[in-house]
């Protein structure tokens, strides 16, 4: 792969050299009528080659989107995303249009002479204050989505759950029946009390630790978030959520997860994903693919960043609760 990619810029170089060099070459030439019509076919050729590989591209490659948001508040996300995309292809398709169609209507013919004009306050006016109004939209659409996405003063009993980033690993830590995460600190950190938490508040006593990430339908969660050393970003793309981890704060984001871990597996973009993975891994003779939920870094927070994940279970109220249930807490941990 490395030698492919060495051949790969070699040409890229060579091409350039050639390019610049006819360049230089044709800085005496002057074009013919014959020569700007070629170039304005050769424009038009080229952008509907451009329309028809794009299109192709949407058609072909969708499937390595992601489904459905698996969080309630995700749905709004997506839209704000679906929304954002519409417009900025619906620019990009129009603008590359006129560029194409220009270079091919006004190409130059015999007889005809180019119209020039310094400058045009109304064009300026035009190309300014359409954009600022369209991004002041979105901003402000933008801000709204994020607004009720971070609010959880709403929510009714709430589960608390803590996770604790570090190099390369991801913790987490269920407040207990109290409902109230006990203080933590790195400065509190020994032996297996690997999160630092401060066992002289009652309220950790408690907590519940965990190497699992189980999360209950339906029911609002609200993370917060810790870093034990570097910036961590803790990033749950099928839930649409990501926040930073940032050493010597507390970080928080919250949502609701909608779909289980069946349900999602149950997805049809789900099962279409998983079976592409799945071609490639037999064709390496590795085993087979099964889709989980997983919390990822997305910061690269140092060497082994990319194998720093936690898989993360969706499952109904009364089976979250039974793990739950099963799990030890802080104080039997660390008696």
């Amino acid at each position: 792969m490395t030698a492919l990619l060495f051949v790969l810029l070699a040409i890229v170089i060579a091409v350039s050299i050639w390019q610049v060099t006819s360049i230089l070459n044709l800085k005496s030439t002057i074009a013919t009528e014959k020569d700007n019509n070629t170039q304005g076919i050769l424009f038009a050729v080229f952008g509907i080659f451009f329309y028809g590989l794009m299109i192709f591209s949407f058609w072909k490659y969708s499937v390595i989107l992601l489904p459905e948001s698996a969080s309630v508040e995700g749905e709004e996300y997506d839209t704000l995303y679906l929304i954002t995309m519409l417009l900025i292809l619906f620019v990009q398709a129009v603008m590359q249009f006129l560029l194409f169609f220009f270079a091919f209507k006004y190409r130059g013919i015999k007889g005809r002479k180019a119209l020039f004009y310094a400058d045009s306050t109304k064009l300026e006016i035009i190309w300014t204050v359409i954009p600022t109004i369209v991004l002041f939209g979105l901003v402000l659409y933008g801000l709204t989505v994020w607004n009720d996405v971070m609010d959880a003063s709403t929510a009714e009993e709430p589960l608390i759950v803590e996770i604790y980033a570090k190099q390369f690993q991801w913790e987490a830590r269920y407040a207990g029946d109290d409902n109230e995460l006990g203080l933590a600190n790195v400065r509190k950190i020994k032996g297996i009390n690997t999160m630092g938490v401060d066992m002289t508040d009652k309220n950790a006593l408690d907590d519940i630790p965990t190497r699992e990430l189980h999360l209950p339908k339906g029911r609002k969660v609200v993370f917060k978030f810790r870093s034990q050393d570097v910036l961590h970003s803790a990033f749950m793309p099928h839930f649409r959520a990501q926040m930073n981890c940032v050493p010597g704060m507390v970080t928080q984001f919250a949502f609701t997860p909608k779909l289980t871990t069946e349900e999602m597996r149950a997805n049809d973009k789900t099962i279409a994903k998983v079976a592409g993975i799945n071609k490639i891994r037999a064709e390496k003779g590795e085993d087979p693919y099964e889709f989980d939920y997983l919390l990822l870094c997305n910061k690269i927070c140092g060497a082994s960043h990319y194998n720093m994940q936690m898989k993360i279970i969706v499952e109904d109220e009364a089976a979250f609760n039974t793990w739950l249930k099963d799990q030890k807490t802080m104080a039997q941990v660390l008696q």
